[in-house]
């Protein structure tokens, strides 16, 4: 007798454990982990779907008591055995839920209507159809019958809707010679293609001698059967992509397929264009800006074997592939790899996991890897391989540190140097174009009054409000929970009417870029300017195509971007992430400023680069000018070792929120004691304090930080903590998030 271990249907959240059923005689050769069952549920037992985790010869309680399972829902979104396992990774290794996890790890969670095309054929033989055409053709009122049965004689199938729009037949003559059974419709499904524009092109880049050098090397690992993940650690412009595609098509060649994951939706347009050029139709994309129906059909096309490389950000990485062989990561470096909601897991971590379970290799690239993944390789866990020149051996772009106080104190209060605005000036004289960075969206970052002091704050988050030009007039906006408000005239607190704006947006960039330099065409691109769909694809081929001079956006503009006729990069701001408070802010600035730059001279003009601060000596900044990448690693995990910091300690944030500020902060300082009291050698904590950002849409949050060697004993700390509030009767509410060596402080 076998038993099987049953999660039921993921909508119902609060269900979050396995239940044993009795697997059928009938049916135990034909179940198996993944599998989507109907199941009788609770004392009425209610016919629900569920699905198998596991199947199993023991009972985990008496037969007698345990009930069987009804069918197989053969309707059901399959999730393969693998996606299970990495649904307990995830909620094991990241702290949520089972039904969060399978949420996560399930390409589609509700049922979607297939489009599909009609087919009209002949049910009858010629001869009866000849008779039939003859009968309606001399009634007045059957013409049409008769009309469709002779174009059915002569083209053997006619599409539905042809016949409606050619012949004129309606949908009632369609039906009533099909329930006469003279003839019958035929369906074929057919699937949303969202690239089925583009065009492959035969013609194959040939790598240089350092491309080939680590493709071999790489083909020659893997095949080898070493699966530890590759580095491949390759400056701005040295043909990563080019490498990419060689080992791609060694995997294609063995009949498996590629996940390629890129951190921003933005970067899809250029990559899916190279990737289609070389591969065809069996190259797709999956992203949240395609309509529910196409990304159902991604994955069906998947699961059919249509599509062999699925390219896009964290979701591509749960393709239902049945013989997944690669998984590339594209700018491993980038934070958009770490989901910000839960379950919060870095989707570098889970697709080693996933290679792991199906055998398949894992090659992650970047120009300025993150300090993690530089360091495991530096250890030998990752295979390490470099590509320390520019293809077709450019030249990296001049590099420019202006001292911003400087500029203050020779009289010039603008956002743009004077080296900037000569260069922006010589650029569009000789009809090159500009990209110009900041990495913060809207007009200016907060507005306060200069009487009082006080800034215009959301209510409901503990954030200052951004302001935002409008063509009806200036708001001021919550980045948090969406807050809005027409700009005051006054203060609201004291009535004065000395309302300043400080700081600096995109907004006002683009603003200031058209005021200086008359006749420029500028584009803007971040949060604001692409919500629709279809709004990165138009930017950036609006300005691929030089129908703009500059394009102005957030840290979306400078990653992966490759325009050839870009010989300026100006960085407004390099202080912007300099400071923010968690022990990421030197590694996030250098690998903006490091990649940004990088956007310049790739083309066969030599690029220039500008970087505006008012801290012209940290050390991040100077490295990165430099593109220095090796001293900078140095220095920052010389940091890391001294201040107990992730990838040398493990470490673990407890964010607990409620939306009554009282019982949060004390729920949280009985954590704290519970895991003090636990006397764990070597573990530090952190807290309890309140969270940085101490309120959103008027949710408390207060926050503990653990620190240990060993992750494992982080994980257990978790277990225990969850196994406590869950025997709390008062703490059944709370909200509790667990976040496994997190990317930015709370």
């Amino acid at each position: 007798m076998k038993f099987a271990g049953i999660i039921v249907d993921i909508s119902h959240e609060s269900l979050d454990r396995t239940f044993q059923y009795i697997v059928p005689d009938e049916l135990c050769d034909r179940v198996r982990p993944g599998m989507g069952v109907v199941i009788p549920f609770g004392k009425g037992n209610k016919k629900i779907n569920g699905y198998i985790t596991e199947i199993t010869d023991k009972p985990e309680i008496a037969i007698e008591r345990l009930k069987y399972i009804e069918s197989i829902n053969e309707k059901n979104v399959q999730i393969e055995s693998v996606l299970i396992s990495l649904a307990e990774y995830i909620k094991e290794r990241y702290g949520c839920t089972m039904n969060k996890a399978l949420k996560t790890v399930i390409p589609v969670k509700e049922s979607i209507k297939s489009k599909e095309k009609k087919y009209l054929t002949l049910n009858v033989s010629e001869k009866e159809a000849y008779e039939l055409y003859d009968k309606y053709s001399d009634r007045k009122n059957t013409l049409s019958r008769a009309k469709l049965i002779l174009e059915l004689i002569n083209t053997d199938e006619m599409e539905y809707n042809m016949a409606i729009s050619k012949l004129s037949v309606s949908d009632s003559v369609i039906k009533a010679l099909c329930k006469a059974s003279i003839i019958k419709i035929n369906r074929t499904e057919i699937y949303r293609n969202p690239v089925g524009n583009l065009k492959q092109d035969d013609a194959k880049i040939e790598l240089n001698i350092d491309q080939k050098y680590v493709s071999d090397r790489i083909i020659k690992s893997i095949d080898g059967g070493d699966l530890r993940p590759k580095l491949i650690f390759g400056i701005t412009g040295s043909g990563k992509t080019e490498v990419y595609m060689e080992i791609i098509e060694n995997t294609i060649k063995k009949g498996q397929e590629v996940i390629v994951l890129i951190p921003e939706i933005s970067l899809t347009f250029q990559t899916i264009k190279r990737f289609y050029k070389r591969f065809g139709n069996i190259v797709s994309i999956i992203n949240s800006k395609l309509s529910k129906g196409e990304r159902y059909d991604q994955f069906q096309r998947a699961k059919n074997g249509d599509v062999k490389i699925m390219i896009g950000p964290r979701s591509a990485l749960f393709t239902p592939f049945n013989n997944l062989g690669l998984i590339i990561i594209d700018e491993e470096h980038e934070g958009a790899y770490k989901s910000d909601s839960v379950p919060k897991y870095h989707a570098r971590d889970v697709a080693i996991k996933r290679a792991e379970l199906t055998g398949a290799a894992v090659v992650l690239g970047s120009a300025t890897p993150s300090v993690s993944t530089y360091y495991k390789a530096q250890k030998g866990e990752y295979e390490l391989y470099k590509l320390e020149k520019r293809a077709n051996n450019l030249s990296l772009p001049d590099v420019d540190i202006v001292d911003m106080r400087q500029e203050l104190e020779s009289g010039n209060k603008d956002i743009f140097s004077n080296r900037l605005k000569s260069l922006i000036a010589d650029r569009l004289n000789k009809k090159e174009q500009i990209m110009l960075f900041i990495n913060r969206r809207g007009y200016s970052s907060f507005v306060s009054c200069r009487k009082c002091g006080k800034s215009i704050k959301c209510p409901h988050c503990d954030v200052t409000l951004t302001l935002h030009r409008r063509r009806g007039g200036d708001v001021l906006s919550c980045h948090y929970c969406g807050y809005q408000i027409d700009s005051p005239k006054t203060c609201p607190v004291c009535q004065s009417k000395y309302i300043g704006k400080f700081g600096t947006g995109t907004e006002k960039v683009a603003e200031r870029i058209e005021e200086e330099f008359k006749g420029v065409r500028v584009l803007r691109m971040d949060m604001d300017t692409t919500r629709e769909k279809g709004s990165y694809e138009s930017i950036l081929s609006e300005f691929e195509s030089g129908s703009a001079d500059v394009l102005v956006g957030t840290q979306m503009i400078v990653k992966g971007h490759d325009f050839s006729n870009v010989t300026l990069v100006g960085i407004i701001a390099a202080d912007i992430s300099l400071y923010a408070s968690d022990y990421m802010a030197a590694e996030r600035t250098f690998c903006l400023l490091t990649q940004a730059a990088g956007r310049a001279g790739r083309g066969n003009i030599p690029g220039n680069v500008v970087i505006q601060t008012y801290n012209p000596d940290e050390k991040c900044i100077v490295y990165s000018a430099n593109q220095d990448y090796e001293k900078f690693f140095e220095n920052e995990i010389a940091y890391r070792k001294l201040m107990t910091y992730p990838p040398v300690y493990d470490m673990m944030a407890i964010l607990i929120t409620d939306k009554n500020e009282e019982f949060a902060m004390n729920a949280t300082i009985d954590i704290a004691n519970r895991i003090e009291k636990s006397n764990i050698e070597n573990l530090r904590i952190i807290g309890p304090s309140k969270a940085a950002v101490s309120k959103i849409n008027d949710v408390y949050r207060n926050v503990i930080y653990l620190k240990h060697e060993d992750g494992d004993t982080l994980i257990k700390v978790k277990n225990a903590i969850l196994k406590y509030i869950g025997m709390v009767e008062r703490y059944k509410k709370l909200q509790i998030q667990f976040d496994f060596n997190p990317m930015s402080l709370y």
